[in-house]
């Protein structure tokens, strides 16, 4: 992945943001009143080649003058039919209000139909008002089965493609 949004660079997590990645999605969880599990649901922002890569899924980070001011990923899971989770998007403050959440999303769910799966899931949490409106917004519907601790709502988007 690498591509421009306005003044934003979309691309591909590489092993020199680990440390840079994790703490944005710390700051923002904590900005939400959330918090950060580094050994239990964030453990996989430091194992993004374990989590992702090794599970055929993909991490970005978005950078702006060359920090990183967001992150966006999706790995394929076991639950659903033929189902991806979109995971750690997270966007900094200074970077909120510019349609850069709505572009990743559309550009998740592109690559996601692309590679042929069915279905998309998001785990989420209330406090997130905008990422729920934004779900909600582009066809998430809202359905049941929680799996971590932290969220407290959880969405699917099927995707309309049945296999022959």
């Amino acid at each position: 992945m690498n591509t421009k949004y306005q003044n934003f660079l979309v691309r591909s997590w590489e092993t020199r943001d680990r440390a840079e990645a994790f703490n944005l999605i710390r700051d923002v969880l904590v900005e939400y009143g959330l918090i950060c599990e580094p050994f239990g649901a964030d453990r996989d922002v430091y194992d993004v080649e374990l989590h992702y890569q090794k599970k055929g899924g993909e991490f970005w980070v978005v950078e702006r003058q060359g920090e990183i001011v967001g992150t966006a990923a999706y790995y394929p899971i076991e639950r659903g039919n033929n189902a991806v989770e979109i995971r750690k998007m997270y966007i900094l403050p200074a970077a909120r209000r510019q349609g850069l959440g709505k572009f990743l999303l559309q550009e998740l769910e592109s690559k996601i139909v692309a590679r042929g799966f069915e279905e998309i899931w998001i785990e989420t949490a209330s406090v997130l008002k905008e990422a729920v409106k934004m779900y909600e917004n582009n066809g998430y519907v809202p359905t049941t089965g929680v799996e971590t601790q932290r969220c407290d709502r959880v969405y699917v988007k099927c995707l309309g493609m049945k296999k022959l």
